[in-house]
């Protein structure tokens, strides 16, 4: 897939209805803000967020605009990495500190919640893929961790800080990625907005615009795509299942996998693979033509 290509081949109009931003993420505002904000200088009907990121963190802040929206859900739960520097409360050796990072704090650990927060409060398995200390300065630690989706730093240092009965808290953090969406791709606020007047105040220059618009046809960069042939898009367009006739060619995606369906470079949707006598696979998000 070439998302460059599919890019240039669509209108402003058509990536506004259904592309991306990575917003870099000011501290301050709360990503719902951010969100907010862009559907408001954009006059869109809605955008969402990929993550919340606690007021005071910054980075990576990828957005959904319009019909986008819908795919959301599917960039949850990809890997986050951040930079960030922790404070120890009391004098103890980094030795000690990574030590314990090797013994409890990497690979699958369990964690609470806080308490603000947005979801339920029990008890969670989450990934710890990185986790490594550089600088220290006055008690505090300069830090990156490579995690699951979903897994709380400010807590993960907490409970760090606990273990090694010192304390500890988060006094910085940056969300370097998640998922695709890295640093490289990010536009701060500043430029959104210049690139939106150029765009909307009869300028008629859309070039800032498109720059910073990802089409949300990126999903295929995170899930297996299959191509189908022509042959029954009218059904599909109205939510029915794809056959094993519809495919384009063999594939060898395993049976309840999610995939990102396409025809000739145009995406289809969201589907989950059942492999049944004749059906291939069910609708999850179906991209229909707008009339």
């Amino acid at each position: 897939m070439n998302i460059e290509e599919i890019k240039s081949k669509k209108t402003t109009k058509e990536l506004l209805e259904f592309g991306m931003i990575n917003i870099d993420k000011s501290s301050g505002p709360t990503s719902f803000d951010i969100s907010d904000f862009v559907r408001k200088k954009l006059n869109l009907r809605k955008t969402s967020h990929f993550g919340t990121l606690d007021p005071k963190v910054t980075g990576v802040l990828p957005i959904a605009l319009n019909r986008a929206c819908k795919l959301t859900g599917y960039f949850l739960g990809e890997d986050k990495e951040y930079v960030g520097i922790m404070r120890i409360h009391e004098e103890i050796s980094l030795e000690k500190i990574k030590n314990m990072i090797k013994n409890k704090f990497l690979g699958k650990i369990t964690q609470m919640p806080p308490v603000k927060s947005s979801v339920k409060r029990q008890l969670r398995q989450r990934e710890i893929k990185r986790f490594d200390l550089y600088e220290e300065e006055d008690k505090n630690i300069l830090f990156e961790v490579e995690c699951e989706g979903g897994t709380y730093i400010r807590k993960l240092l907490h409970d760090l800080g606990e273990e090694l009965e010192v304390g500890a808290h988060m006094l910085e953090l940056r969300r370097m990625r998640a998922g695709i969406f890295k640093e490289d791709t990010l536009v701060n606020l500043y430029d959104f907005e210049k690139a939106v007047e150029e765009y909307s105040e009869g300028k008629g220059n859309d070039k800032l615009l498109r720059d910073i618009i990802i089409p949300a046809e990126i999903v295929g960069e995170v899930y297996p795509i299959v191509e189908i042939n022509n042959g029954n898009l009218k059904n599909i367009f109205t939510g029915k299942p794809i056959y094993k006739k519809d495919l384009k060619g063999p594939t060898k995606v395993k049976k309840d996998a999610e995939i990102s369906v396409f025809c000739g470079g145009r995406f289809i949707g969201m589907y989950r693979v059942i492999k049944g006598k004749e059906i291939f696979a069910k609708a999850q998000f179906v991209l229909q033509p707008i009339k």
